[in-house]
C-alpha cells in the first residue's frame, strides 16, 4: 500500500535477501500440464465417392477455447528489463517464469533481433540471471547471477557473457553481492553498488584460510586488521571457545530509528549501507580482477551514472540520520573514478520516492545536465504528481520543472497483478541525441504511453498511443530506436520496437511470449465506462464480463477496489479480473477520487478525507452497473487489497447491500497502523496530527469504529510478513470483532508473504489466494458448498448448513 511513501532500493542484493526464505527458492522451470483436455484428431477418410461426413460439432470443438483458470499463472511468461544493443540490432531481456516446484521464479537472459522474424533465443543458463547491460562496443553482455548453496540463493555477483561466443563467467565474489552495474563510456570500467563492508571481507578471508588444505588451518587475521586504538590485532591462536565466540553473530536487534523495517525487504541493516564500487571488466574467465570501493560512510548511495569523459561518477544520497522529521530531499554528489573523497554538488529539495525509477539520473548528451523524475515537497500533500526535472551539473544548481503545466503523471502507477514478479528493471528519462528532448512514459486516464518532452518548453508529443500500458522502455544511445514492454487487458506483456528515424513508422511487435497458452484461452476485453458521482465528478471504470456474456441474463457482481490510495487501474492485464469473469462474475473495477492519472486535484482531493467521498464514488459505480440491467443486485460482492482492503472494511461498515466481502492486506484501525507501519506519518500527509493528539479523527476514519454495523460475511486475507499493513492493525482486529458478533468470517493467513503477495508472492500462494477469494464469493453469492469455511469438520456439518448459502438480509 501507499506506493509513494518509500522508494524501494532497486538492486538485486535486497531482492536476494527476500528470496532466502524456503518458499521463494527458484529452481529450474518446467511447464505444468494443464488440467483441461485438448483433443487433436487427424482424420483420413477414404471413400470412392469422396463423400465425407463430418459433424459440424467436431470442427467447433477443435476451435473452441477454454476459460482461463487460476493455475494458468504457472504458465505465464514475463518480460523484464529490456536493453537494446548499442548498434540497435538486438534486444536483451530477462525472461521470468514460475519454477518447477511452483515456489518461486526462474530468471534467465534472452535475446531477440530488432528486425523481427526470429523467435527469442536464450543467452544464459542460470536460474537467477538478471540485469543485462551491453558493453559500449556491444561485444560483451554484463549481468547479475545468483547461484544456490545448500538450496538457498547466494547474493548476486557480476557476470560476463562474450557475445562472440563462449560461456558466461562470474567475476566478483563479494560477501554481500553486487547490484546496479553501469558501464563506463569507454567500456574500461564498471561501477556498481554493494552493501559489503570491511568486516564482511575480513570474515570471508578468514573462512578461505580455514578451508585451505594443509597443517596450518587456523584462522589468519588480515594484515590490515586493527583494534579501535590503532594497535595491531592480537594474533594469538584462538582457543575453540574464543573462536566460537568470535564467530557468533547475535540475532538480537537494537532499534533506534522510527523506520526500522521495510516491506518485502525485511529489517533495515544500518551496518551495511550501500556504497559505490568500481571494477575493471575482465574479457575472459582466466582474467582475475579485484573490485574497489569508492565511497564510504553510514548512508546509502544510489543512482550512479558516469560523467561523459568517464572521470567522475555522479550519484545521489540522502545523508540524514532520521529523514522522517524533515521534508523529502536528496543530495547530488560526484566521486573521481580514480578514487578520492565524494564532493557534494547540490541539494535536490524534491521527493524522489516514486517507485524504482524515482530519482534515477539520466545524463544529457553534452554531459552538463541530468534529468530525473520527482515531485515537489511543498505544500505537504497526500498526493503530488511526479514531474520531469532537469538539473545543471554545477555547484548549488536548482532543478527546473519541465512538466509543471502537464497535469498528468510522469511515469505514474497503473497497477495490476501481472507485472514481472522479478527483474522488472527501472525506467528513467532518455535524452534525444541533440539534447533538445526527453523521452518518458506518462499515465493518463488508465493508459501509459511514451512521449517526447521539449527541454526548452516542456511541450509533449506522443510517440505511442492506444489503450495499453508501456511498462518499461529503453533506447539505443542515439535514442532513435525505442524498445518497450506493452501490457493490455488481454496480453500479459510483449516487446515492441519503434524506429524514430523513420517518421510515421508503426511500432513492430518482437515477441509473442504467451501465445502458446493464450491461443487456448477465451479472454474478454473489459468495457470502459464513465459515470458521474454524487458531486458531478466523472469517474472512469471498467466492467470485465464473462465469456459468452448475455445482456439478457442476470450476473453476480464483484466490486474490486484498488489500493494505494494513489495508484490507478487501467488498460493492462489483470489475471484476477479475467478469472473472476471466467467463473461467471461481472467485475467492476473503478478509479475513485484519489486515483492517479487524472490530474493533481483529482488525486489529492482525498487528503484528510480518506476514506470518505471515494466510498461514494464506488457506490455510484455499483449503481451504474445495476442500471445496465444485467446485474443481480442481491448477489453483490466487494473486495480489495491494501488501501482497497481498507475501503472494503469501510464499505461493509456503511452499507449492508453486499452479500459477501473479502478484505486483503487491510487497515481497520488507523491509530494502530500509525504506530506499526513500515513508514511514518510524522509529516501531515494523511492526518494533521498524530493519534495521541487527535484520537477522534483517527477513530472517525477507522473502519473498526463501525464494526457493530457489519452484517456482511467477511474473509480476511493476510500476509504474515506484511510490514506495510501489519495484520495486527487490520484483519486480525476485524476477525476477532466479527467472531465476537457471530458474523460469518474466515481469516486466511499466508506464511512468509509480504504486502506483495498478489503481485510477486510465491506462485502457489498466489494461486491459493485467488482460490480463496473466488471460493468465498462462490459460497455466499452462488450457493456453492465450502466445508473448509465451516467451524465443524465436513462430516459433522449439520444438514441445515449444507443448504445453499443465503446472503444476509
Amino acid at each position: 500500500m501507499i506506493t509513494a511513501a518509500l522508494r524501494r532500493r532497486n538492486d538485486e542484493i535486497r531482492m536476494s535477501n527476500v528470496e532466502t526464505t524456503q518458499n521463494d527458492q527458484m529452481t529450474k522451470h518446467s511447464r505444468c500440464l494443464l488440467s483441461d483436455f485438448v483433443l487433436r484428431h487427424s482424420f483420413v477418410i477414404r471413400h470412392s465417392c469422396f463423400v465425407i461426413f463430418l459433424a459440424l460439432g467436431i470442427g467447433t470443438a477443435l476451435a473452441e477455447k477454454r476459460p482461463i483458470t487460476e493455475k494458468d499463472l504457472w504458465d505465464f511468461v514475463w518480460i523484464g528489463d529490456p536493453q537494446v544493443s548499442p548498434d540497435g540490432s538486438r534486444v536483451a531481456f530477462v525472461r521470468v517464469t514460475v519454477n518447477e516446484k511452483k515456489e518461486g521464479y526462474n530468471t534467465s537472459i534472452w535475446s531477440v533481433p530488432v528486425a523481427g522474424g526470429e523467435a527469442p533465443r536464450q543467452l544464459t543458463k542460470g536460474d537467477h540471471d538478471t540485469t543485462p547491460r551491453w558493453s559500449p562496443d556491444g561485444k560483451f553482455l554484463l549481468f547479475l547471477r545468483s547461484t544456490e548453496k545448500d538450496g538457498k540463493p547466494e547474493p548476486p555477483q557480476l557476470a560476463m557473457l562474450p557475445m562472440a561466443g563462449g560461456d558466461s563467467f562470474v567475476f566478483t565474489e563479494l560477501p554481500r553481492g553486487a547490484g546496479n552495474p553501469v558501464w563506463a563510456p569507454d567500456g574500461k570500467n564498471i561501477t556498481f553498488t554493494s552493501d559489503t563492508n570491511a568486516e564482511d571481507l575480513a570474515k570471508q578471508e578468514r573462512k578461505k584460510n580455514e578451508e585451505k588444505p594443509g597443517p596450518s588451518a587456523s584462522p589468519k587475521a588480515p594484515a590490515s586488521t586493527e583494534t579501535p586504538a590503532g594497535k595491531p590485532a592480537d594474533k594469538a591462536t584462538p582457543t575453540p571457545a574464543s573462536k566460537a565466540e568470535s564467530d557468533h553473530e547475535s540475532d538480537v536487534r537494537v532499534i533506534t530509528r522510527a523506520v526500522y523495517r521495510q516491506d518485502n525487504e525485511g529489517y533495515i541493516d544500518s551496518k551495511h549501507p550501500s556504497h559505490i564500487w568500481i571494477v575493471t571488466p575482465p574479457r575472459s574467465a582466466e582474467e582475475k580482477v579485484k573490485p574497489r570501493q569508492l565511497t564510504t560512510g553510514r548512508f546509502d548511495e544510489d543512482n550512479a551514472i558516469w560523467s561523459k569523459d568517464g572521470s567522475q561518477i555522479y550519484f545521489t544520497s540522502s545523508r540524514i540520520d532520521e529523514p522522517y522529521y524533515e521534508l523529502p530531499r536528496t543530495d547530488l554528489y560526484s566521486v573521481a573514478a580514480a578514487g578520492d573523497k565524494s564532493i557534494k554538488i547540490t541539494t535536490i529539495d524534491l521527493n524522489t520516492q516514486f517507485g524504482p525509477g524515482g530519482g534515477a539520473l539520466s545524463l544529457s548528451p553534452d554531459g552538463k545536465q541530468v534529468a530525473f523524475v520527482a515531485g515537489t515537497n511543498q505544500p505537504i500533500n497526500s498526493y503530488t504528481e511526479p514531474d520531469l526535472w532537469v538539473l545543471d551539473l554545477s555547484p548549488n544548481a536548482k532543478p527546473r520543472n519541465l512538466t509543471a503545466d502537464f497535469d498528468f503523471d510522469i511515469d505514474g502507477f497503473i497497477i495490476g497483478d501481472s507485472a514481472s514478479p522479478r527483474a522488472g528493471g527501472l525506467n528513467k528519462p532518455i535524452w534525444t541525441a541533440d539534447g533538445k528532448g526527453l523521452i518518458a512514459v506518462y499515465s493518463r486516464e488508465g493508459k501509459r504511453n511514451l512521449a517526447v518532452f521539449d527541454v526548452a518548453t516542456g511541450s509533449a508529443a506522443d510517440l505511442t498511443s492506444g489503450n495499453h500500458g508501456v511498462m518499461s522502455f529503453h533506447a539505443t544511445p542515439d535514442a532513435l530506436k525505442l524498445v518497450y514492454v506493452i501490457s493490455t487487458p488481454t496480453r500479459v506483456n510483449d516487446l515492441f520496437v519503434l524506429d524514430r528515424a523513420t517518421p510515421g513508422t508503426s511500432p513492430k511487435q518482437l515477441t509473442n511470449v504467451n501465445d502458446e497458452l493464450f491461443s487456448k484461452l477465451n479472454l474478454t476485453e473489459p468495457e470502459e465506462i464513465w459515470y458521474e458521482s454524487f458531486d458531478g465528478k466523472r469517474i472512469q471504470a471498467w466492467l470485465q464480463k464473462p465469456p459468452g456474456f448475455d445482456a439478457h441474463k442476470k450476473y453476480p457482481l464483484i466490486l474490486n477496489i484498488h489500493g494505494g490510495p494513489h495508484v490507478a487501474y487501467g488498460f493492462i492485464f489483470d489475471h484476477e479480473f479475467q478469472w473472476m469473469a471466467a467463473k461467471g462474475y461481472v467485475v467492476l473495477y473503478p478509479n475513485p477520487r484519489g486515483s492517479t492519472s487524472y490530474g493533481q486535484e483529482f488525486g489529492n482531493v482525498i487528503q484528510y478525507r480518506y476514506p470518505g467521498d471515494d466510498y461514494k464514488d464506488l457506490m455510484a459505480g455499483v449503481d451504474e452497473a445495476i442500471k445496465r440491467g444485467y446485474i443481480d443486485d442481491k448477489k453483490l460482492g466487494v473486495t480489495g487489497g491494501s488501501g482497497g482492503g481498507l475501503l472494503t472494511n469501510w464499505v461493509v461498515g456503511q452499507t449492508g447491500r453486499f452479500a459477501a466481502a473479502v478484505s486483503q492486506r487491510d487497515i481497520s484501525n488507523w491509530e494502530n497502523w500509525w504506530y506499526t507501519g513500515d513508514f511514518t506519518l510524522f509529516q501531515p500527509n494523511w492526518f494533521r496530527a498524530p493519534p495521541f493528539e487527535d484520537p477522534d479523527e483517527y477513530r472517525a476514519r477507522s473502519p473498526i469504529s463501525y464494526i457493530n454495523n457489519v452484517k456482511t460475511p467477511m474473509m480476511l486475507i493476510l500476509g504474515e510478513a506484511d510490514y506495510r499493513t501489519p495484520p495486527g492493525a487490520g484483519g486480525e482486529q476485524t476477525f476477532r470483532a466479527l467472531k465476537f458478533r457471530k458474523i460469518p468470517t474466515v481469516m486466511v493467513r499466508f506464511p512468509n508473504e509480504s504486502h506483495e503477495l498478489s503481485r510477486s508472492g510465491q506462485p502457489w500462494h498466489r494461486v491459493e489466494r485467488l482460490q480463496h477469494i473466488v471460493g468465498w464469493f462462490d459460497h455466499w453469492l452462488m450457493g456453492v458448498q465450502k466445508p473448509e469455511y465451516e467451524i465443524a469438520p465436513e462430516e459433522e456439518v449439520p444438514i441445515k448448513s449444507r443448504q445453499p448459502a443465503k446472503p444476509p438480509k
